[in-house]
């Protein structure tokens, strides 16, 4: 496992190591200890599944209580998949990494506490799953308004996207509850 440093240098990028021959191929997408020698030393509790279809933006979402870190893959399709670090002490505060993940790529991006994830699905439809260090709390979840002028993500959407009811009326940045 190849870890990519961001911009953000909490969030990594993760490139497996794939093995394939003329039947297809294999590769570990998780590895306790491999992950833990990458300085990634996470305790899972849920995974989730999702498909959505071409236009379809999901976020920007996260929890301040039972705050999730997430390790994000794409197994169909692809997505623009963006982070923003809402950590108040932290020197990243405010400013958001992306980057594509696709099956084709088999790229991983490790998300921890402390930060805002959404994405928007720029094939047909992808599928997307991720494993969380924490349970969802519906009674705790965030949204973050997707196209926030502070942020400025330059989503890579012609038209508007397909959004839920709760990602319409997301919070500005400015005045987004944050962590410590």
């Amino acid at each position: 496992m190849k870890a990519i440093p961001t911009a953000i240098p909490e969030v990594l990028l993760l490139e497996p190591k794939v093995f394939g021959d003329d039947r297809g191929y294999f590769y570990e997408s998780w590895n306790k200890r491999t992950f833990a020698e990458l300085g990634i030393d996470a305790d899972f509790v849920q995974d989730n599944h999702s498909k959505s279809q071409q236009k379809v933006l999901r976020g920007l979402h996260y929890q301040i209580q039972h705050a999730q870190g997430k390790l994000v893959r794409v197994t169909a399709g692809a997505v623009y998949d963006v982070a923003v670090d809402l950590r108040r002490s932290s020197p990243s505060f405010g400013l958001w990494v992306g980057f594509t993940l696709s099956a084709e790529n088999k790229r991983m991006a490790w998300i921890p506490p402390g930060f805002a994830h959404g994405f928007c699905v720029t094939s047909d439809s992808a599928e997307f799953l991720y494993k969380t260090t924490d349970y969802w709390s519906p009674a705790h979840e965030c949204t973050l308004l997707w196209n926030d002028p502070q942020l400025a993500i330059p989503w890579p959407l012609t038209g508007e996207p397909l959004l839920a009811a709760k990602d319409v009326v997301g919070t500005p940045f400015g005045q987004a509850e944050t962590f410590a």
